[in-house]
């Protein structure tokens, strides 16, 4: 699990049993302007929680930290998100990330957003990450040692697509 010095975000109460098999669990507080017009959380701010869930993973076990002596960086493919209910300040939301599966250049993550309020799921998605040569522009493969890592802080071995048949 992730340190505080990795996890700015520590959880300050217990963690539901929806998020155990997510490695990487941050809190964050639903702010009043994460509401829109109607008054509930606007449908981009789970997004931007998926992304705070993904920059605490990366930056657990050395993986960010790999990624730049090899000379590569993340870069965000895809991302989709299921609205299941309504948020609204004040709130305390749990993000868990994990990465489900690895491709050759690139690997695929589970997000959910927790609701301390609702004690209940409230989105939940996923994305797509490419392990990407900034310099030189284009993707390149995922080394055995970034693999080890991710691994290593998922606690299991990670499906790759070829052996999930994708």
């Amino acid at each position: 699990m992730p340190d505080p010095v990795t996890n700015p975000h520590p959880l300050s109460g217990p963690r539901p049993d929806e998020l155990a098999s997510f490695p990487v669990v941050i809190e964050l507080a639903v702010q009043w302007n994460d509401q829109d017009a109607i008054g509930h959380v606007n449908n981009t701010v789970p997004i931007r929680w998926f992304e705070s869930g993904r920059i605490v993973y990366l930056a657990s076990e050395g993986i960010e930290e790999r990624m730049r002596a090899e000379g590569v960086g993340p870069i965000l493919a895809a991302v989709a998100c299921n609205f299941r209910r309504q948020l609204h300040y004040p709130d305390q939301v749990l993000v868990g990330t994990r990465v489900t599966c690895l491709g050759r250049t690139s690997f695929d993550m589970d997000h959910v957003v927790w609701s301390r309020r609702l004690g209940a799921i409230t989105a939940d998605g996923t994305s797509t990450c490419v392990v990407f040569d900034y310099a030189a522009g284009v993707p390149r493969p995922i080394s055995a040692e970034l693999v080890a890592r991710a691994e290593r802080l998922e606690g299991r071995s990670i499906p790759t697509r070829a052996a999930r048949g994708g």
